[in-house]
């Protein structure tokens, strides 16, 4: 399946395309590393948590866009199934803080475990030097998303926006 024609230098049009059609691509192998027992949006949160230990539930909400009373129900069910941990904030005793558990960050290695078997029998299929080009890119990518997450993160910071 081509779905670029190669030229030295492509339009960012182009590669957001072909960048989105991987990423539909990936969202299916992926598909088939099964995320039971937590739904897709239980997963967000188990992720979100894993790069933001201890925040609120205001904040996951607003990181969800979703509301703090649906946030609260998805934190419930991945309470009882004994990933997510609820501990009252030192600081304020109405505030909760969120924490992944040992059971929580367990579930995420095994599924990041079969999620990157799926990935090395689509990569052993490619020539090494596009595996090569494939992650000088991709790591180009990361960097850039990154730091465009933390522009972001610091805009709203710098407009008031209230997160807790």
């Amino acid at each position: 399946m081509t779905v670029t024609s190669l030229r030295p230098r492509p339009e960012p049009a182009e590669v957001a395309r072909v960048t989105s059609t991987a990423a539909e691509l990936l969202e299916v192998l992926w598909g088939r590393a099964s995320t039971a027992p937590a739904s897709a949006s239980q997963l967000r949160v188990l992720l979100i948590l894993e790069h933001h230990e201890g925040i609120n539930l205001r904040t996951l909400a607003d990181s969800l866009a979703s509301t703090p009373p649906s946030t609260s129900r998805l934190c419930d069910r991945l309470q009882a199934a004994g990933f997510v941990e609820r501990v009252v904030s030192a600081a304020d005793r109405r505030e909760v803080r969120l924490h992944l558990s040992g059971r929580g960050r367990a579930f995420l290695a095994d599924l990041r475990i079969r999620r990157e078997q799926t990935l090395r029998a689509v990569l052993d299929q490619m020539p090494a030097a596009k595996r090569v080009a494939l992650l000088q890119g991709l790591e180009a990518f990361c960097d850039a998303a990154a730091a465009q997450i933390h522009d972001d993160s610091d805009d709203s910071a710098a407009s008031g926006t209230r997160t807790a």
